[in-house]
């Protein structure tokens, strides 16, 4: 990247975030501390208000406003692209919002990238897999929980648990959202529960803002997702498969935690990660005549338990028609 480009990239992150570090800079750009100082001191030379605060970072001066951004060719697509995600994984608050911003991007645009966006608009879907059950939801509550976010305040909740199927009233502090599987949640700490809860957005039944600040100051989401990672217990699995019958097991491998394949011998071997034996033993069974494993020896005693199961319903079904 020449310099003029790069100043006026650096000119776009300054005015994207209300503060920007030189270290963050020198890291987005591959440069040296020493030429960031340089390229913000050539910005202020060209008449950018820009505010240095001392082992802090940089910021624009409040007020200052730059003339609309041009997209290129690969950026509009790439904004379109997104479109279609946020309109089939989020909720009708979100993608209001989205495809509201997405028309003002738009009128900014040259004629030819316009042409371009109406012409691959309908070449880009996002599809659902038909192992996982899901139904779109029309309010996932995903705005006003990022607005409690962004003010720090306390929001209440109507909320229906899974386990027990039980409604109840709750004051809740928002620490952030997540998508997992085909679902939106919450962690949040509950004042009902004195503790940090997880919760699906799509079982809040109500939800109100409430003008009480939230009353502790909460780890970072990401600390929540690294230690959901390392709660989740993982068992290696290895096993041989037939090379005829690997091309059949599909994405059904990545829902059993695939990892990688390599050969062996005349044979295939898969390694997984599974975070449930007794789900994967059975999964196994479909094709267990194709295959055999490798580890863990445990593996073999429940795939041989389900299937002596199998039998003995199978002999009993025999003699009762037998009758």
């Amino acid at each position: 990247m020449n310099r003029i480009d790069r100043l006026a990239a650096i000119l776009i992150q300054l005015q994207s975030r209300p503060l920007v570090k030189a270290q963050d800079i020198a890291d987005k750009f591959s440069i040296s501390l020493r030429t960031v100082y340089r390229d913000v001191k050539a910005l202020e030379e060209g008449g950018v208000p820009i505010i240095g605060e001392a082992g802090t970072g940089y910021r624009l001066m409040e007020g200052y406003k730059l003339p609309p951004v041009m997209f290129n060719m690969d950026e509009a697509t790439a904004l379109l692209t997104a479109s279609k995600l946020v309109q089939s994984k989020t909720d009708a608050g979100i993608s209001k919002h989205y495809f509201a911003a997405l028309d003002k991007i738009r009128a900014i645009l040259r004629h030819s990238e316009k042409d371009h966006i109406e012409e691959i608009d309908e070449h880009i879907a996002v599809m659902t897999h038909p192992a996982i059950a899901y139904q779109p939801q029309s309010e996932l509550h995903l705005q006003p929980i990022l607005k409690a976010i962004g003010s720090s305040y306390v929001m209440e909740i109507l909320y229906t648990s899974l386990e027990r199927n039980e409604t109840t009233k709750r004051k809740v502090e928002p620490v952030g959202i997540y998508y997992l599987g085909s679902h939106w949640y919450l962690i949040a700490w509950c004042q009902l529960r004195n503790d940090y809860r997880n919760f699906r957005t799509d079982k809040i039944k109500h939800l109100t803002i409430t003008e009480e600040p939230i009353s502790k100051t909460h780890p970072p989401l990401q600390s929540f997702m690294d230690q959901m990672a390392k709660e989740r217990e993982v068992t290696k699995v290895v096993i041989d498969v037939d090379p005829e019958v690997v091309k059949y097991l599909g994405e059904q491998k990545y829902y059993h935690g695939y990892l990688k394949e390599e050969r062996a011998g005349d044979n295939i071997r898969m390694t997984f990660l599974s975070g449930s034996l007794m789900g994967f033993s059975r999964w196994f069974m479909l094709y267990g005549d194709h295959a055999k494993i490798v580890e863990p020896a445990g593996l073999h005693d429940m795939v041989a338990e389900v299937a002596e199961n199998i039998l003995k319903k199978l002999e009993l079904s025999q003699l009762q028609l037998a009758k």
